[in-house]
């Protein structure tokens, strides 16, 4: 049995926890530390262990074991510093969620040899659908990465993609649901002018999103496959009230603005990276 150990306890680690504990991945097999008080409440919530220090943990794993650092980029690397012979010794897979850290930097503050998988969760983590891409790096086969897919399969939908596309990816998943919940609260301040309660336009909206996103989801695998622009062709009518709003947000730069959100994520990230 795989023993997934946790450096850092915040709200990520916290939401990857509960959601392993919900598929199905045993408490006892998860470990929990931080340098605050975070761990133990999370372990007393959840039932997982509590370690008192990082390196305390990291011995406890071994070469089967996953090894999930869940602290701030900025603090990681005098994180790997303090456990750096530990890992060494007892040679865990490692799994990175700090953001903007690629595959190359990480393998440059780990020991040499050290097998190591970068992950980016979004924040729907916490309500069990979130969109995680993953990057293996060199040395890590099919057998290594079987349980990290369990893990973060159980917070949401995982794609495997190279690592030089991750800027690409926090456009598309990790910075996108502010963009998505910007066009809700917008819907639903509309749906206020239109005399409907804000509470009351936000459940519409919501609900509205969520089943459209549903239905993207299920016309993809569909026979024959449904695109998005099928299905808003479905909705179209000619000369009809959908129509005339699409073309009222195409006029007003919609997509364009869309398409310049994306740019302007992926641009900062890689300046971030750099």
């Amino acid at each position: 049995m795989t023993t997934y150990g946790f450096i850092g306890a915040g709200n990520m680690a916290g939401a990857i926890v509960r959601g392993a504990i919900s598929a199905g991945i045993t408490p006892a097999s998860l470990l929990v530390t931080s340098a605050h008080g975070s761990a133990k409440a999370l372990a007393e919530d959840t039932g997982a262990g509590h370690v008192p220090d990082s390196a305390a943990l990291t011995r406890r794993l071994g070469a089967e074991d996953v090894l999930v650092l869940a602290v701030k980029p900025q603090v990681l690397p005098g994180v790997v510093e303090g456990i750096a012979p530990v890992l060494a010794e007892r040679s865990p897979l490692v799994l990175s969620i700090a953001a903007g850290l690629t595959l190359s930097r990480l393998a440059a503050l780990l020991p040499d040899g050290t097998r190591v998988v970068r992950a980016m969760p979004n924040m729907a983590a916490g309500v069990g659908a979130s969109m995680t891409a993953l990057a293996a790096g060199p040395g890590v086969d099919e057998t290594a990465m079987a349980p990290v897919r369990a893990l973060m399969g159980a917070v949401g939908r995982t794609v495997e993609l190279e690592d030089k596309d991750f800027s690409a990816f926090v456009g598309l998943a990790g910075s996108s649901p502010a963009f998505v919940l910007t066009l809700i609260e917008a819907l639903s301040r509309a749906g206020v002018l239109g005399g409907i309660p804000k509470s009351t336009a936000v459940e519409i909206v919501t609900q509205a999103v969520l089943g459209s996103a549903l239905a993207a989801q299920a016309g993809s695998a569909a026979e024959p496959p449904r695109t998005p622009a099928d299905l808003i062709d479905a909705i179209c009518s000619p000369g009809g009230t959908t129509i005339a709003g699409l073309t009222a947000m195409e006029r007003a730069g919609f997509s364009d603005a869309v398409v310049r959100a994306f740019e302007a994520t992926v641009a900062r990230d890689r300046e971030l990276g750099a």
